[in-house]
């Protein structure tokens, strides 16, 4: 399977880090074909341009600055997205990620002004996050990035592809043992994947 990491953190001694590096690895391992993209180490530009949103529902050519990006999505088979949750959201490399690169005629398409989801070339997606916070407080919140991985992009990708949102929470006040157990998880996850 032909796999899309997404990763957005920029520290390269975090937590964070080491599951990436642990998500590509055991990836790899199993034989699967891994785009890994690194959004701060590509320096990825979270922002939408002026002339995007003026574009925004114009069919994109090659001379498009997302236009690498939006490639590498139509290639993939699978989606596994690595990152943080900050302030109850993704971060802004992420967010900005899905506002330039989930474009009409690439995600979705508009059919009688009824959005119709068209990225069905996924069949499979993986969310593996922190949190600083307990899983109470993000449920006090409303958990807006796992509705955003359960909901919008299981309704976006291909109808009844598994989508699998795996969180450490508390990752503020976590231990050695709670970051191995988690790790553990993840890890299993990936071989199975």
């Amino acid at each position: 399977m032909k796999i899309l990491v997404l990763y957005a953190h920029p520290v390269e001694t975090s937590f964070n880090a080491g599951l990436h590096r642990m998500i590509v690895e055991r990836l790899t391992a199993a034989g699967h074909t891994v785009d890994d993209c690194d959004l701060y180490a590509e320096d990825f530009d979270p922002r939408l341009t002026r002339r995007e949103r003026l574009d925004y529902h114009n069919p994109r050519g090659a001379k498009d600055p997302a236009a690498p990006y939006v490639e590498r999505l139509l290639r993939a088979d699978a989606l596994v997205l690595s990152y943080p949750v900050w302030n109850y959201g993704f971060p802004a490399i992420l967010k900005g990620f899905f506002d330039r690169v989930f474009l009409p005629g690439v995600s979705f398409t508009l059919v009688d002004g009824k959005v119709q989801p068209s990225l069905h070339n996924i069949r499979k997606v993986a969310a593996i996050t922190t949190y600083g916070g307990s899983r109470f407080r993000a449920i006090l919140m409303g958990d807006p990035p796992r509705k955003l991985i359960k909901r919008m992009l299981r309704a976006t990708v291909k109808p009844g592809a598994p989508v699998t949102y795996l969180a450490h929470y508390a990752t503020n006040l976590s231990t050695d043992e709670t970051r191995k157990s988690f790790m553990t998880k993840v890890a299993a996850s990936m071989d199975a994947f």
